[in-house]
């Protein structure tokens, strides 16, 4: 047996904090040399962070990256360390894994396919290494270093690299190292997350594993890095389609290691056992680099105590939920609302709590955040995370911890009711949050009193409806904003992504805020995690009864007065029907005849012109809307129905809006009815 103890570090790293990230990266060293493991792969671009953006052209970002490089290399004596930083070489920018061994940088593997669709930029920034091929860069101090599509020889030991989208591609550059003999393959990836991905990356990483013949250690970000994806780590460690062990999620330490000790004998010995495996044999082979390296002898033993010293174990439960969606939601948006507080340094967050389902879920969340925070860390490792913090109390308990960093608001005026009113208090209280009860009615009034008299009329229902309501939403937004500047907190606006696809949102009202942390999720899936977090909640937490006040009511605006019995699926549509929409005439880029054809069969409770009517008013909304999506505070990624302009889903402002489109459908929808 050649037995060899290896880790994948996941690391909470941010962009351009050279001092955090190199901190981060020496802890995970030095923590794999203390439980004697020898090989260490961290994540992609950890000594820059992955969301530097455009500062990937600033010729210093590089240059400290690489400095920094050079700092670490001590701290890889006795081992065999891969880092992931950009690279300036023949005036072209490369996405690189350097390959440290004993103290020595070895080489340099440039990433061979970059990710340029949705959230991801990398074309912007780096270029793409060509396959097969091998150059030499020359180092600020006059050295040589070989750099490329490389693999290495180090003391016997054959490794290569697939770079995050280098796994993902049918051609992935796996199965020509494999033909080259490599026993091990390091994946350094910036996988962000997504519902249901995680499922893929085992994928990939088993079935690379299993067809490769080899030993794979899948290394990742973790945390809310640079502001919008969140990265759930996950490590992963598989040998011949067996996975060896797999780390924890949503993680709120700034390093976690995953350990295994794989065998180099026995995943040779399964190449040469498969019929179909047929070796390179060209002789001499200049993308291998060759370097002296002496791995310890491993006894079964000490092979054992490096696995029972892994991380993994503390994979939670809820990864096997029956609400698997429901708790990964839960955790990534808690994990994302702490790392942005202290990366922000803000003192805590400020919500406009109206009573409804979006405010509830946003208070509820932050509670969450500190909760899971305490769960993990204790109280000293939560004042060391915030130690930007000078007012959190001497006792920290979820709800002490709470009751400092979230302040609440209800905000009334004449067409707010009592209903709504009791359920932000119940709510305020049973998460712990700061509350108060704000009379904003005096200013509403200031408002159309002032305009009014400019005019020479007064305001009615009938002919100002819209902005009647849209005054109310604004009155409220200075007072929310200047509680939140009294705290040096940040506010968080309320908005779902189902109100995002069509506008139902009041600019510089209920949009108010720093962050919108639930703008990458649907109305209809919201209402079914508060429902399911009154009566169940996450794996070893609890559930909160008090949301049973806001999930008994139908969602209201409550900006008509109360004799309107407003509702916004009677201003709209029924949410379920305004989702589907929505994916698949944006998500899918179907046409609203290809929309309708399609619902219709899943909608028969509703008559063809009924049905018609809501999908030309989606469409219509969403082409006059597309300004204000353009304004929302940044939101959180969690799917591939994200409608963020910045990362994701991009409009033209101005547009034909559908007309030609939605003339066709009228005509289909009379033919049918006659």
């Amino acid at each position: 047996m050649k037995l060899i103890p290896v880790a994948a570090a996941v690391l909470n790293q941010t962009p351009l904090d050279w001092r955090h990230n190199s901190a981060n990266v020496r802890r995970a060293i030095r923590a794999a040399r203390d439980r004697n493991v020898v090989l260490v792969c961290l994540p992609e671009l950890c000594l820059t962070g992955y969301g530097c953006e455009d500062a990937f052209h600033a010729a210093s970002t590089h240059q400290r990256a690489w400095a920094a490089l050079k700092e670490l290399l001590p701290e890889t004596r006795e081992m065999v360390v891969s880092f992931g930083l950009p690279v300036f070489h023949q005036n072209g920018l490369f996405n690189c894994a350097a390959l440290a061994a004993d103290g020595r940088l070895v080489g340099l593997v440039a990433k061979q396919f970059l990710a340029g669709d949705g959230i991801h930029y990398e074309p912007r920034w780096f270029k793409p290494w060509p396959a097969r091929v091998r150059d030499e860069l020359v180092g600020p101090d006059g050295e040589t270093i070989p750099i490329g599509d490389l693999h290495f020889e180090i003391g016997g030991i054959r490794l290569g690299f697939e770079i995050c989208e280098d796994a993902w591609v049918a051609n992935r550059p796996g199965a020509a190292l494999a033909l080259h003999g490599v026993d091990l393959i390091l994946n350094p990836s910036a996988s962000h997350f997504a519902f249901g991905k995680l499922d893929v990356r085992k994928r990939f990483v088993l079935e690379g594993s299993r067809a490769f013949g080899v030993s794979y250690i899948y290394a990742n970000l973790l945390g809310n890095e640079s502001g919008r994806a969140i990265y759930d780590g996950g490590a992963l460690i598989a040998s011949v389609g067996k996975l060896l062990s797999a780390g924890p999620r949503f993680g709120f330490a700034d390093c976690l290691l995953t350990t295994a000790v794989v065998d180099a004998d026995a995943t040779r010995m399964s190449q040469a056992r498969t019929a179909s495996f047929k070796p390179e044999l060209a002789g001499s082979n200049p993308l291998c680099v060759h370097t002296k390296f002496k791995w310890p002898e491993v006894s079964p033993e000490a092979a054992r105590a490096v696995r029972e010293r892994s991380e993994s174990a503390a994979c939670g439960e809820w990864e096997t939920s029956e609400h698997l969606k429901q708790e990964e939601f839960t955790r990534a948006e808690a994990l994302a609302l702490f790392d942005y507080l202290r990366k922000s340094r803000s003192w805590g967050f400020v919500v406009s709590l109206s009573g409804g389902a979006d405010s509830a879920a946003v208070s509820s969340l932050v509670s969450l955040a500190c909760e899971l925070a305490l769960k993990e860390l204790g109280p000293d490792g939560v004042r060391d995370k915030l130690g930007h913090l000078r007012n959190l109390p001497a006792e920290l308990t979820p709800h002490s911890l709470t009751n400092t960093l979230l302040t609440t608001a209800y905000q009334a005026t004449e067409n707010s009711g009592p209903i709504t009113r009791a359920a932000a208090r119940a709510v305020a209280e049973a998460v712990g949050a700061t509350h108060y009860e704000f009379d904003v009615g005096k200013l509403h009034r200031g408002y159309l009193e002032t305009v009014e008299s400019a005019l020479g009329r007064k305001f009615d229902w009938k002919n100002d409806d819209v902005a009647l309501q849209n005054i109310q939403a604004r009155v409220r937004s200075p007072g929310i904003w200047m509680l939140a500047n009294v705290r040096n907190a940040l506010l968080l606006s309320t908005s779902n992504r189902s109100e995002a696809a069509v506008g139902y949102a009041t600019m510089d009202g209920d949009t108010s805020g720093g962050l919108s942390p639930i703008a990458g999720i649907d109305k209809a899936f919201l209402r079914q995690w508060l429902r399911w977090m009154e009566t169940t909640g996450p794996d070893g937490l609890h559930p909160i009864p008090a949301l049973a006040a806001v999930n008994a009511q139908a969602p209201t605006a409550e900006l008509r007065p109360a004799g309107a019995k407003q509702t916004d699926e009677d201003d709209l549509m029924p949410y379920d029907l305004l989702d589907d929409i929505e994916r698949a005439a944006i998500r899918d880029k179907r046409s609203p005849m290809e929309v309708f054809q399609l619902l219709r069969g899943e909608y028969c409770q509703f008559s063809v012109q009924q049905l018609g009517v809501w999908i030309e008013r989606f469409f219509r909304l969403w082409s006059r809307n597309q300004w204000k999506r353009e304004r929302y505070a940044p939101s959180f990624h969690l799917d591939d129905e994200n409608l963020d302009p910045k990362t994701w889903c991009r409009w033209p402002i101005l547009s034909g809006g559908f007309e030609v489109e939605l003339e066709e459908l009228r005509k289909a929808v009379q033919a049918e009815t006659g």
